[in-house]
Formats: C-alpha cells, sequence, structure tokens
C-alpha cells in the first residue's frame, strides 16, 4: 500500500484549510508545508489561562482559528464541552458558543471543520454542529453513553466517531453520520474489542479505510457504497490481555504502514474511564490524575509498525529500554527523511527511529 500525504492529498470531506482536522488530516502525519525561519526570527509566546481542558484547535478560512476543549469538572457542577474562534495573535475569543452538553463525562474530545463549512464537535457523548459563528445548528446524543475521541470526516463528506473503552470493558462502538443533521447513516457497529487510541483514515476512489487500535489488535473498517464493515482479512496482534505492555494510542498512517505507540492506559486514564459518567467523582482524586505516576505494567515503552499489506508482519522497537513506559499521544513517521519520533511520556526520552531499512 502506498500511502499519500495529508498535505498533498487531504480529505475531500474538509473545508479547505491547511488544518482542518486533528493531526492536520486523517492520516496523522502532523506536517504541512511551509517554513518557520526560526534562525532568523525572533521567539515571541503569548499566553492565556482560562482554567479550561483545551483540547485542539482547527483552521477553517486563513487566519480563522477555532479552539475547542471541555471542562476538567472531576467533581462538582458538571462538566460540558465548548468551541471558540479565537484571535491567533491575542488567542482570545471572538464568538463563543453555549455550554454544549457531553453526557456529564470529562474528557477531551475533537473539533474538525466541514466541507459544508461548519465546525464539528464531539464531546462526551454528544455531537454537535455550528456555525463559524459557533451558534449550534445540530445537536445528537450518541448512541454509546461514554466518552467520545475520535471523529473524522470521510471522503464523502459523513462524519465518522468511536467512544473510548479499555480492556474489559466490551466492544468500542464506531458511528457514522450525516454531517447536516446529524442523523445516523446506519447502524452502528461493535468491534470485537475495546478502544482506547483515535481513528485514523485513508481514501481511495472507492471509499475510505479507518483504522482502530483495539485492547489487543489493529482493526480495519471499510466504508463505501456497500455501507460499513470489518475488514476480517487484516487485524495484526500487538499486545496480549493482561500482559507487560499497556494499550495503544492513536496510530500515524505512513509509507505502507500504521506507526503507533503502546504502553498509554496510564493509571491516570484507567481511573478516569472506569468511573461512571467518565472522570467524575464525589471528591477529587488529586495526585491519583497525574500523568506520571508509576505504570501498572513493566514493559519499556514500544514503537509499533503494522504492514498495511501483510496482517502478520508486526515490527517492534524499544528506543529507550526502561521498564514502566508510558505516553499518552502517538508517535509520528516522517516518510521524506525515513525517521520516527517517539518518546516516554513516564520516565523521559525522545527518540529519531532510522525507519530507512523498512
Amino acid at each position: 500500500v502506498a500511502t499519500s500525504l495529508d498535505r498533498t492529498d487531504p480529505g475531500t470531506g474538509y473545508w479547505p484549510s491547511a488544518w482542518p482536522v486533528e493531526c492536520g488530516g486523517n492520516r496523522r502525519q502532523k506536517a504541512r508545508t511551509g517554513r518557520l525561519d526560526a534562525s532568523s526570527g525572533s521567539a515571541e509566546v503569548v499566553t492565556r489561562h482560562n482554567d479550561r481542558w483545551n483540547v485542539m484547535v482547527v483552521e477553517r478560512d486563513p487566519g480563522e482559528w477555532f479552539l475547542g476543549g471541555t471542562m476538567p469538572a472531576f467533581t462538582g457542577p458538571p462538566p460540558y464541552g465548548w468551541v471558540e474562534r479565537i484571535d491567533p495573535e491575542t488567542l482570545e475569543p471572538t464568538r463563543s458558543s453555549e455550554h454544549l452538553p457531553c453526557g456529564d463525562h470529562v474528557w477531551c474530545g475533537a473539533i474538525l471543520a466541514h466541507a459544508n463549512g461548519s465546525i464539528h464537535s464531539v464531546n462526551g457523548s454528544y455531537l454537535h454542529r455550528l456555525d463559524p459563528d459557533c451558534q449550534v445548528i445540530a445537536e445528537r446524543e450518541l448512541p454509546a453513553n461514554r466518552s467520545h475521541n475520535g471523529l473524522l470526516a470521510l471522503s464523502d463528506g459523513t462524519l465518522i466517531t468511536k467512544d473510548l473503552r479499555l480492556e474489559g470493558q466490551g466492544g468500542t462502538t464506531i458511528t457514522r453520520l450525516d454531517p447536516d443533521d446529524l442523523g445516523l447513516v446506519a447502524d452502528p457497529i461493535t468491534l470485537p474489542e475495546g478502544s482506547m487510541g483515535r481513528i485514523a483514515a485513508d481514501h481511495d476512489s472507492d471509499g475510505d479505510t479507518v483504522y482502530v487500535p483495539g485492547t489487543e489488535h489493529l482493526w480495519r473498517i471499510r466504508v463505501d457504497d456497500d455501507g460499513m464493515r470489518v475488514d476480517g482479512t487484516w487485524s495484526p496482534r500487538y499486545r496480549t490481555a493482561d500482559g507487560d505492555h499497556g494499550l495503544a494510542w492513536d496510530s500515524c498512517l505512513s509509507d505502507g504502514a500504521a506507526w503507533l505507540m503502546d504502553c498509554g492506559d496510564i493509571e491516570a486514564v484507567r481511573l478516569i474511564h472506569t468511573a461512571e459518567p467518565n472522570g467524575r467523582w464525589p471528591d477529587h482524586p488529586g495526585r491519583e490524575l497525574s500523568w506520571r505516576n508509576p505504570t501498572p505494567w513493566s514493559g519499556a515503552q514500544r514503537l509499533l509498525r503494522a504492514d498495511l499489506d501483510d496482517p502478520e508482519r508486526l515490527d517492534v522497537v524499544e528506543p529507550f529500554g526502561t521498564p514502566g513506559g508510558g505516553i499518552i499521544a502517538p508517535p509520528v513517521h516522517v516518510p521524506e527523511h525515513q525517521v520516527a519520533v517517539a518518546w516516554d511520556s513516564v520516565n523521559g526520552g525522545l527518540a529519531g527511529v532510522d525507519t530507512s531499512d523498512g
């Protein structure tokens, strides 16, 4: 499988923008054309504090940036989602949404700038469509009453999202929706496993292929004129239940492979997603929510390469070798330089891994 670049072959479901969705595109390659000219410029830092969980920004028209997030309301008053249009120089809001229902769940969702001109936001168990002035056009309570952490626009414009489930919490629900009225395009499907990491996708002339990191396997879903179905020919196993390594976060599709890191369901993540509603308690857990607490496994942080053609080929490297590795974000692969960038958030460490030997 030859993998195109997000910056040269963007998804047609998005507004024509340099950064319409998290990671810059459905393949999650996190790269765009342009220059920083950092060597000849002067650094300037602008900071804004708003006591919110600021999750991500996307661009619609040039210079038209939207910030989406939730509230870190682990206890007390109910949480809610929100979207702001912000000034890119001051970071201050120029337009703000109303409080967006989230099913009382606390976790980072996602926003995107759709080809129909709207901003779509998934947060908790709700999906919203907003106009460029952050006014709500449509609202949908999703079929799964759990936190949702993936939202992409496919090549036909339909939206696809999923809920977040850890090991032993049943199969993750994959839901496809109309971008205008947010109605279900078809019945949701349930994966054989739960899924923690966010979805990635690629497209061809016949439709889209969505990649989902499960609790033990990677899964591939085909979306075309015949609907949405799990590809039974490709589900490489990357870990075993109750093994020495944790669950995988999102994948980066690049150079014919899905690149991802495991060891992601650290104690804070487990604490949040075993609470009902997710991330809500009568009393604040305090330091138990720290990302730097020791991990519940002994294995070192791993970088994984799953071949998109051969489900039996899974290449694994431990860049650091330190026991008890852990992360809460995906890696990136840069095909032009044949380098994958990985890290260990718990123990510390950043590595560039040479991938030129395939």
